[in-house]
């Protein structure tokens, strides 16, 4: 349904949440120097919690001074890369901060990845220092002739815990396969004994709004991975942004749940750099399965927490969420991948509590939508509003210049001051991506007359089928409101009269069995004859990114090698 309101009339305005300003007045404060404020107000409050260990604000702002008297001393100068292969602990925190403190550049890397892409990543990057886990210590030393690593620091899960958990680990750690030896090599070091042999003294660097504070790369799902250029504006002007969408929330007053990869662009910013910025305890979960990130929630608490979706799934799924009371939670959050409605309304009768719903991108650092947090202005399904100094279009397919009407389908494109720089040495790639100061997503998404985005596909995951544009997006929604499937994920498979026909992966709920037959049965009642499967292929389990997001394109690649 068209109608005449235009993307330049901002119709998203009006559905602000009371207090939340169009435009911010940013501070001109990189991360480093929020850390050194943050530490001055809340100096004995919390900062970091691991398995029950803490660290207040005080004591993470040495370790990050000490760890960069270190770095310089490995010489480490302003604009040189160093990378860091770690799940959610202290180190990763500390390691971050005190990269950029001297003004080197940090690479965050997925400890996840094999070694030809980590290879890829160090190299492109030109990373000079990695800290890592002892579990990859010996792949990354027999790695690092093949890079331009020099020194390696090793740290473990082991180095920070509470008493009695401190004395237990070395006991079982190995056997858990927790811990690992490291064999010796020059230039590997040890975590904490830099820590107690550096002085928290760094050199003062003076850092710009301008510096490239980091290369963030994307997944690789698409091909070759990029790294994503942020600058130090870029990360400080989002936390701001997150800041200002919040107005209710209150400094040194919450506490976070940090389960969402701080490797992944979502879990840097909107867990780690907004909770510093915020006063607020992490709650780090370094490997967040169901059963961990609910023990983590029933033992510290948290107010406000972020996942994706496949998180939520994986703690519906669980029996004890039931009795468990988690009303202490204010916000819970999701992004990275949509998140289906029925999700959304199970997670609500479950627990009494209100998920809203954003969106971003990696090259947006990430966030640009959010939902209103009060009022009752979440609109259940859609990724949300622009949020301060964001402006957004929805423009046509083909060419990507004419704006579409109102609740029609195009592509999303994005402007503001959380847009990248652009991908680091790939001058045609960023050119291609950011025209005129505008971010082309790649995401087919429509608006609507309040100025609410609604996330439909990925451009490049249409599925044409017998000459109509079917969104996998909208088959997925249909199958996960069946009451046994756990995660669904459709795409278009070749046939030669149709062009494209469609095939469902499902994963069922534990205990539950069902036939293709009684899904497609289902799926009539809601979808065009066109848009039905024909095909449905059960799973354990299907791929996925390391923030839980499903690889539709690797489902599609496997599928397309089979038919060969």
């Amino acid at each position: 349904m068209a109608t005449n309101i235009g993307y330049q009339d901002k119709p998203w305005l009006k559905s602000y949440q009371k207090g939340v300003p169009e435009h911010i007045k940013y501070e001109e404060i990189c991360m480093p120097d929020i850390l050194e404020r943050t530490a001055a107000q809340f100096p004995k409050n919390d900062a970091l919690i691991f398995q029950g260990y803490k660290l207040n604000f005080t004591q993470l702002k040495e370790m990050v001074d000490k760890f960069a008297t270190c770095l310089t001393d490995f010489g480490v100068k302003k604009g040189d890369a160093v990378a860091i292969l770690l799940p959610n602990m202290i180190p990763c925190v500390a390691a971050y901060f005190a990269i950029l403190k001297i003004g080197a550049i940090t690479v965050m890397n997925n400890p996840l990845y094999s070694d030809r892409e980590l290879e890829y990543q160090f190299n492109d990057s030109g990373a000079k220092v990695l800290i890592t886990i002892d579990l990859l210590g010996n792949r990354m030393i027999d790695l690092r002739p093949r890079t331009r690593i020099k020194q390696i620091v090793i740290t473990s899960i082991g180095d920070y815990l509470p008493f009695p958990k401190s004395l237990l680990f070395p006991l079982v750690a190995k056997k858990k396969m927790l811990a690992a030896d490291v064999k010796a090599a020059p230039d590997v070091y040890r975590w904490k004994e830099l820590i107690a042999k550096y002085p928290a003294n760094p050199p003062q660097v003076k850092l710009s709004f301008a510096d490239v504070a980091m290369y963030q790369y994307t997944g690789g799902t698409t091909g070759v991975s990029k790294g994503v250029e942020l600058t130090h504006s870029n990360l400080s002007k989002q936390v701001q942004q997150l800041s200002a969408w919040f107005p209710t929330f209150k400094k040194g007053e919450e506490r976070a749940l940090g389960a969402l990869p701080i490797f992944h662009v979502f879990g840097m910013s909107c867990g780690m750099n907004f909770s510093i910025f915020m006063g607020w305890p992490q709650i780090l979960v370094p490997k967040p399965q169901p059963d961990a990130l609910l023990e983590a929630i029933k033992n510290f608490k948290p107010t406000v927490i972020a996942l994706v979706p496949t998180m939520y799934i994986g703690l519906l799924n669980l029996p004890a969420l039931k009795k468990t009371d988690i009303s202490f939670i204010k916000g819970a959050f999701s992004g990275s991948a949509p998140l289906p409605v029925e999700v959304i309304n199970n997670f609500e009768k479950i627990t009494g509590g209100v998920i809203i719903e954003g969106f971003g991108l990696t090259e947006t650092t990430p966030v640009t939508h959010n939902n209103p947090f009060a009022d009752g202005a979440r609109k259940v399904g859609s990724v949300g509003l622009p949020i301060s100094d964001t402006l957004c279009r929805i423009v046509d397919l083909e060419e990507g210049k004419k704006d579409m009407p109102i609740g029609e389908r195009g592509e999303l494109i994005i402007k503001g001051p959380q847009v990248m720089k652009g991908y680091k040495d790939k001058p045609s790639e960023t050119a291609n991506m950011l025209r005129d100061g505008w971010i082309y997503t790649g995401d087919i998404a429509t608006m609507d007359k309040d100025g609410y985005f609604y996330i439909v596909d990925r451009k490049k995951d249409m599925i044409i089928t017998g000459g109509y544009n079917v969104y996998p997006r909208d088959i997925d929604e249909v199958f996960y409101m069946h009451p046994k499937v756990l995660e669904a994920c459709a795409i278009g498979i070749p046939d030669p009269k149709r062009g494209e026909n469609i095939k469902v992966f499902v994963v069922l709920k534990e205990g539950q069995t069902a036939t293709a037959k009684e899904l497609i049965e289902f799926a009539k009642g809601s979808l065009a004859v066109y848009k039905l499967p024909t095909e449905i292929e059960f799973r354990q389990e299907l791929p996925k990114t390391n923030v839980g997001k499903i690889l539709r394109k690797e489902l599609r690649a496997e599928e397309l090698k089979k038919r060969k």
